[in-house]
């Protein structure tokens, strides 16, 4: 029976390798490893100017819980809270602009 860090880092570095093929497939370049978790690839900008682009590959074991052990780590709970909180910014730059054009209406009154 295999180790839950062994079978980590198997699923990890499959992981790497399908987007290591992907990448090389689709855009024809060279994918780079720069560590045990991340890949880099060269790409233009819509200028032409040269950026990598990096892509981490991990697998979070969550949030320590106080006993010495982690509440484990649930990406659909992650999701949901990342989706409320853009909302949430985006509804704040709603009424901030909404703020502004009423300054705005104001002035031109006076």
């Amino acid at each position: 029976m295999a180790s839950k860090a062994s079978l980590e880092n198997d699923l990890r570095n499959n992981c790497l390798a399908l987007l290591k093929d992907f990448f090389d497939k689709q855009y024809g370049c060279d994918v780079l490893p720069v560590s045990a978790s991340e890949i880099t690839l060269p790409v233009t900008d819509a200028e032409g100017n040269e950026k990598f682009l990096l892509v981490k590959v991990s697998i979070p074991r969550g949030t320590r819980n106080g006993e010495g052990g982690y509440t484990p780590y649930d990406g659909y709970a992650a999701s949901e809270a990342y989706l409320l909180e853009q909302e949430s910014k985006a509804q704040e730059r709603a009424v901030k602009k909404a703020m502004k054009e009423a300054e705005k209406g104001k002035k031109k009154d006076e």
